[in-house]
């Protein structure tokens, strides 16, 4: 580069000129009035965007998806009740228990994938209205109480933590608490207390219930992310760390 032809004279330094303009900060915004008009206070940006507990739109539409298709699986359980009575025998009356857990599995799937408030609840009666509005139920209406009820049950261990623990003891804890809460309301509904097996009854619904609607949850969410379906969900999000 060619040196310049003249030397540029050194600037002296002038005082600044007072301003009436108070200092400023980012877009423009008074830097007393940055903290929502508190004088003397500052906003500092965390950089963390505010965290939506509602649920979007995808998250609806998955949602109403898994009540709709689950309904239509609890269908197909259904037709298998009278069955395993006929293979039951003499325990035939015990075939409910045997299922259990089968009727409440989207229950904890919903929350997994998702993992917001609700989310099992309104799963597990989507998929009950689905079968009384589609399917004909023969428990009629009553059965979207039921689904409410199985939708707790299943969901309680899940909101115990906040919704941030996701390992296998919690699935079982779902099975568990779905069992309990479920059988607790159906043995007021159809008199199981003092029967002679009742406590038979709670353990064979309790396994079914563990196996069935937990693990079964667990296995089924770990399935669908591995495929990359469930990417834009909160649990593949989980899963890419």
């Amino acid at each position: 580069m060619a040196e310049p032809r003249t030397t540029p004279q050194q600037a002296t330094p002038t005082a600044a000129a007072p301003t009436d303009q108070p200092p400023t900060g980012s877009a423009g915004v008074p830097a007393d009035l940055s903290a929502g008009g508190v004088p003397g206070l500052a906003v500092r940006p965390t950089g963390r965007p505010a965290r939506r507990r509602g649920l979007t739109l995808h998250e609806t539409v998955l949602v109403a998806v898994l009540g709709v298709v689950f309904g239509f699986v609890y269908w197909a359980f259904v037709q298998l009740w009278a069955p395993l009575q006929l293979a039951m025998g003499p325990l035939a009356d015990l075939a409910a228990n045997v299922l259990a857990g089968a009727w409440i599995v989207v229950g904890p799937l919903a929350t997994y994938i998702v993992r917001k408030p609700g989310v099992g609840i309104l799963a597990e009666t989507l998929a009950a209205l689905v079968e009384v509005v589609f399917l004909a139920s023969p428990a009629g209406p009553l059965l979207l109480v039921v689904g409410l009820v199985q939708g707790v049950g299943a969901e309680l261990p899940f909101a115990l933590t906040r919704y941030r623990r996701f390992g296998w003891w919690v699935f079982v804890a779902s099975g568990v608490s779905a069992a309990l809460v479920t059988f607790a309301f159906n043995a007021v509904r159809f008199g199981w207390i003092g029967q002679d097996y009742a406590m038979l009854r709670l353990g064979i619904q309790v396994v079914s219930c563990v196996v069935l609607c937990g693990l079964a949850a667990r296995l089924l969410g770990d399935a669908l992310a591995r495929t990359g379906t469930l990417d834009a969900f909160a649990i593949g999000a989980a899963r890419r760390g």
